[in-house]
């Protein structure tokens, strides 16, 4: 029998809702949030900024047993209380075998488990955390080699990764190696939920797309992204593109 997806839908448990006045129900794709079913293999996320994106894969990630600032589930710590309480409300269908491994990527607070990591490798004793990131402190690297380092050496398959914006921080050459290490991950029965801009990442053959618009969230084809659209139109000719773009001014 296929385990995968780890996590197979989710649905918004709207009888719950009392007051759907308040946030993150504010939010017109959420408000309008009915189901949503996950590949097995990559499913994406995109959207403009306030969208609601990332508040939904926050909520997925807590539901899911994450750390709502990212981490593992073993982690627990808590710099400030700033997620919604979405996940209450979402219902998950999930595969009867847990993944073995798993991470909740959150571009914005990853300095938070960076620091994290070395209290808790201060006082414990053993093998030392960091040795699962590659062996050198993430606050010793750029952010970016800090990303990497973390898909490289601490994701071993066999997982659910969520991430948000994993881009971030990451060149164009970069993230062609994130793609080649999600590629190995999957072959290792992997499943990776991801919220995201890049034009780059989203091009992961066979990856469900969706896209969080003011009426709700709908599957959509990568070349009929804007995301593909808009890059696609300024390096086929950027100087006309500028040409444009500052005449408007």
């Amino acid at each position: 029998m296929k385990t995968l997806p780890y996590l197979r839908e989710i649905s918004l448990k709207s009888d719950e809702i009392e007051n759907w006045d308040l946030f993150p129900f504010t939010i017109r794709a959420i408000k309008n949030l009915d189901s949503l079913k996950f590949s097995p293999t990559v499913t994406f996320i995109i959207g403009e900024n306030g969208s609601g994106k990332s508040t939904l894969l926050e909520a997925i990630a807590i539901a899911m047993g994450f750390n709502p600032e990212g981490g593992s589930k073993n982690f627990h710590f808590s710099t400030r209380e700033s997620h919604s309480n979405l996940h209450q409300f979402l219902k998950l269908v999930k595969a009867f075998q847990r993944p073995k491994d798993g991470f909740f990527l959150r571009a914005e607070s990853f300095f938070n488990v960076a620091s994290n990591i070395e209290q808790l490798d201060t006082g414990a004793g053993g093998a030392p955390i960091i040795s699962s990131y590659g062996g050198v402190s993430l606050h010793e690297q750029s952010h970016g080699e800090s990303f990497l380092s973390l898909i490289l050496h601490r994701f071993s398959g066999n997982g659910l990764y969520i991430l948000d914006e994993p881009e971030a921080a990451l060149s164009p050459i970069r993230q062609l190696t994130v793609l080649a290490r999600m590629n190995q991950l999957l072959e290792q029965e992997s499943q990776f939920i991801i919220a995201t801009h890049s034009p780059i990442l989203m091009a992961y053959p066979g990856a469900l797309i969706y896209h969080i618009t003011e009426s709700g969230i709908e599957a959509i084809d990568y070349e009929e992204t804007e995301h593909y659209k808009i890059t696609k139109t300024f390096l086929e000719n950027p100087k006309r593109m500028l040409n444009e773009l500052f005449r408007g001014d």
